[in-house]
């Protein structure tokens, strides 16, 4: 049993800080904006709440944050309220934030001055996985941390794998959500090109995933996106929120990325439908406007 802080508790860090308790055995602290939602996580999971960051990170063994930003992550860390001025020496700080790889630099130097340690890990798997705690989770930090935050993390993960220094998770984040990005446009064309020439989709669906083709996002949004449902998972606004960071990390990095870029403006067209709260897979709407 460890000691740690959970900072956010949205539809991702709310779970994950349960399965923390429920399954990890440990002692939870969580920290939200909202204190409403912490004391309904402490009723639910009978874990301890914070006032500030740095009281719910005071004196544990591990700090994890899962929260909306560069900037809300800025927040909670830094600062006189913020969790980095509450970390003992040796203690490890996981960052579940999708973030700029930028921001997980910096956070890993002013951990390293302070005598404690960081590891970004964002997560991929939307809320059910959160819910079901089989998220995979990619790793950016120094090893002998990671051994130490792995057991930890295993909580909520199906998968966990250390990529590389600080920044290697959020750069692989974003490998995830380019390759989404694509699939989820293909699909949407491939439905909507199904359902232009008359073919039954579900027969078309169920022939084409057991070749090539499959993927899952084909198993597991097609059915929602030809019956026209779209409140099944992760968010628009939240996918341009990550594309952005993509397109950012490219500019910076040199990389082409053309249909990232497109995916991106027509998830903007998307959000002009009304759908910046649709999931991802409501590329299909804008198609069949």
């Amino acid at each position: 049993m460890a000691k740690v802080a959970f900072l956010g508790l949205g539809v991702m860090g709310f779970p994950m800080a349960g399965h923390l308790v429920a399954k990890g055995g440990h002692e939870v602290t969580v920290y939200n904006r909202s204190g409403a939602k912490a004391k309904a996580w402490a009723e639910k999971f009978g874990g301890r709440t914070a006032a500030t960051p740095k009281a719910a990170a005071e004196g544990q063994d591990f700090v994890m944050a899962c929260v909306g930003n560069d900037d809300d992550l800025r927040s909670v860390t830094l600062g006189n309220d913020g969790a980095f001025a509450g970390m003992k020496s040796g203690a490890i700080f996981v960052d579940h934030t999708t973030a700029s790889a930028e921001v997980a630099r910096q956070l890993d130097a002013e951990a390293t001055k302070r005598g404690f340690h960081f590891i970004d890990a964002p997560v991929s798997g939307g809320q059910a996985g959160a819910e079901n705690g089989v998220l995979t989770v990619m790793c950016g930090g120094k090893e002998a941390d990671y051994k130490r935050a792995e057991p930890i993390i295993a909580a909520y993960a199906r998968m966990c794998k250390l990529l590389g220094p600080a920044g290697a998770g959020q750069l692989t984040k974003m490998v995830n959500q380019i390759c989404i990005a694509g699939l989820v446009e293909g699909l949407s064309e491939g439905i909507h090109f199904a359902k232009k020439s008359g073919l039954d989709v579900a027969a078309v669906i169920d022939t084409i995933s057991k070749g090539a083709a499959q993927s899952w996002q084909m198993e597991n949004r097609y059915k929602a996106m030809d019956e026209g449902k779209f409140d099944f998972g992760f968010a628009v606004e939240w996918m341009r929120k990550d594309l952005s960071i993509c397109l950012a990390e490219a500019r910076r990095n040199g990389a082409s990325l053309p249909v990232t870029a497109l995916v991106d403006n027509f998830y903007s067209e998307v959000e002009k439908m009304g759908g910046k709260r649709w999931d991802t897979s409501s590329l299909l709407a804008r198609l069949e406007r």
